[in-house]
């Protein structure tokens, strides 16, 4: 099992691409290219943190969730207006309101949180799109900068340095 991050596909919001200047001609294109990059990434065995901001308009989420490999867990972003139960019925495992925790070093967001260089944190956020957080604890999972692929989790325990991290 391979641990990966990834946030802000924004799934069928047109507007989004004309505001990130993504490289696609319509939302169709769009979607599909980011549903392939995930599948092509992230295999069913997989683990997959969502950091929020899955789809708008989000009348599409019930045919989209199952359609995306892995065990799924969300932290809710700002544009996930639907309630927790609607996110797991159609096929998150987890979803949390709130940032998560993980193994007592990284938080898992989709705003990025406030961590002075001293903390010994490691914040993995997104909502930001393109843009980078200054500070050396920061790192953003947008899909624009990441080819609109999921993110491994040893990519950034090397950026930083980390001991490496076992899960269960």
């Amino acid at each position: 099992m391979t641990i990966f991050f990834t946030s802000d596909q924004h799934f069928g919001h047109t507007n989004i691409i004309k505001y990130e200047n993504r490289p696609f001609s319509n939302a169709e294109e769009m979607n599909a290219y980011m549903l392939t990059k995930w599948n092509y990434t992230v295999s069913k065995k997989d683990k997959v943190y969502f950091l929020g901001d899955l789809c708008i308009p989000c009348q599409m989420y019930k045919d989209l969730i199952p359609k995306l490999n892995g065990y799924k867990i969300m932290v809710m972003g700002n544009h996930d207006s639907l309630s927790h139960k609607r996110y797991l019925e159609a096929g998150f495992e987890e979803v949390s309101k709130y940032p998560i925790i993980l193994k007592d070093r990284f938080i898992l967001s989709h705003d990025p949180v406030y961590l002075s260089d001293s903390m010994p944190y490691i914040n993995i956020h997104g909502h930001i799109h393109s843009k980078q957080m200054f500070g050396k604890n920061y790192y953003n999972v947008s899909v624009e900068l990441h080819d609109y692929t999921p993110v491994k989790f040893d990519v950034i325990v090397k950026k930083f340095s980390v001991d490496k991290v076992e899960f269960l």
